[in-house]
């Protein structure tokens, strides 16, 4: 009777102890679920009903964190920004402030500069971030990067604060000279010279209004509409013209590898080599022809100002492959002065100018180069510069080409596998009068 007692009470006791041991780890498991992980950040049910859907479809990055500071659920975006790493707000502002609102629950809002990872760089990440409490126990963290706005930003106001100086400049200039020309209205010869730089400072102001327009038109880089294949050789020449009376003013020889078009005179200005390699004829372009002609004389025009006397300005065209389809690339070479690195990295800028004395002296802008720019990106195509100071500058402006328009195979001109690249562009032999193209690519 007793070891039947002794018996019975040992079983209890085991089934007891079992029924604890199962209890505890049930609790564990059902603790160890819980607990958030990097796999289960964006699926955790913690969050409230329909939440993980609006925080899927924001632009925002967004990050939720629970009362033990630890991420529920951060976006991708909030990763690529560098907020969070290793489970946790990397961030101590808007980590402080995910604090603060928690405890009293205010809505909080501040912009920061935050340092790029990886990049090496000095520059900052501009954000914004408005953190509000989502439940009783969560809190959600929005940001936003406003890197890009803030750019456009400084842009805008530089634009502005540039024009109004331009504009300024030349409007002030011809107010003077009308008083000047009025105080000397009984000095004909007076009247005479103050006239004459009343109608080169109106002629300023009238380039910088029509580049404005121009740059206006096609700043978005949008594709083009109404393009049409338009032929290299006939904007070679067009731009040969336009500058044709300032390089003889400072005898300048301009040759180039593409034969004078039909209607355009080689003039005393333009080598013997727009006579050669008739076959270029065949290249063309996709585009706007009224923009392709600014572009390029824009650059042919910068060659000439920005050229001693008594030098040669090079214009060279071929067509080379590449993975999405040929590209026809025109190259303007001068022996001018030559662009410096840290110059190089803002010439494309509007209103930026290498020399302003001279950019005065010749009536320039400052906005050729960023007409250039636009123009080329609205055509799919680049600009790019190889320039040493004391040696020239190589200007190329890269355009897709209309291959519709070709009625033969890439036999004619440059080679198609780039044969030429590599050549020096202040190599002396860009500029003769040689069967071949002259070598001024970069």
């Amino acid at each position: 009777m007793d070891v039947n007692a002794a018996v019975a009470a040992a079983a209890a006791i085991a089934g007891v102890c079992t029924g604890v041991i199962a209890m505890l780890a049930f609790r564990w498991s059902e603790r160890d679920q819980k607990r958030p992980t990097r796999t289960s950040l964006h699926t955790d049910p913690v969050l409230p009903p329909g939440v993980d859907t609006v925080l899927s479809v924001l632009r925002s990055s967004a990050v939720v964190l629970d009362e033990a500071d630890s991420v529920v659920k951060a976006s991708s975006a909030a990763y690529a920004l560098g907020l969070v790493r290793g489970g946790k707000l990397a961030v101590e502002p808007m980590l402080q402030m995910a604090r603060d609102t928690r405890r009293d629950g205010e809505i909080r809002q501040v912009e920061l500069d935050l340092p790029r990872r990886g990049t090496g760089r000095g520059d900052a990440l501009a954000v914004s971030a408005r953190v509000a409490p989502l439940g009783s126990r969560l809190v959600l963290l929005l940001v936003e990067d406003l890197t890009e706005a803030r750019r456009i930003e400084a842009v805008r106001r530089d634009f502005v604060a540039n024009v109004s100086h331009e504009l300024k400049t030349p409007v002030g200039a011809l107010s003077l000279l009308s008083e000047a020309v009025m105080d000397a209205a009984d000095d004909p010869e007076a009247v005479e010279r103050f006239a004459g730089r009343m109608q080169n400072e109106a002629t300023r102001l009238t380039n910088l209004v029509q580049e404005l327009i121009d740059l206006s038109r096609v700043q978005n880089d949008d594709p083009l509409e109404d393009a049409e294949p338009v032929r290299v050789d006939e904007l070679v020449g067009e731009a040969i013209d336009r500058c044709r009376h300032q390089a003889g003013t400072k005898q300048i020889t301009m040759a180039t590898n593409m034969a004078a078009p039909e209607g355009l005179g080689q003039g005393p200005g333009q080598g013997a080599a727009g006579r050669r390699q008739a076959g270029l004829a065949d290249l063309h372009v996709w585009g706007n022809r009224g923009q392709l002609a600014a572009a390029l004389g824009n650059l042919v025009e910068n060659a000439v100002n920005y050229s001693p006397a008594r030098t040669r300005v090079g214009i060279a065209a071929r067509r080379v492959t590449a993975p999405g389809g040929d590209l026809i690339e025109v190259a303007v070479t001068d022996q001018g002065i030559g662009i410096s690195d840290k110059d190089k990295e803002r010439i494309f800028e509007r209103f930026y100018r290498v020399d302003p004395a001279r950019s005065r002296a010749t009536g320039g802008t400052g906005l050729g180069l960023a007409i250039v720019k636009h123009v080329a990106a609205s055509h799919g195509g680049e600009v790019t510069v190889w320039s040493s100071e004391g040696q020239g500058s190589t200007f190329t402006l890269r355009l897709p080409e209309a291959a519709a328009a070709r009625d033969r195979g890439a036999g004619h001109g440059f080679a198609a596998d780039g044969a030429h690249q590599g050549a020096r562009p202040d190599d002396t032999t860009a500029y003769e009068p040689i069967p071949a193209a002259p070598e001024v690519l970069p």
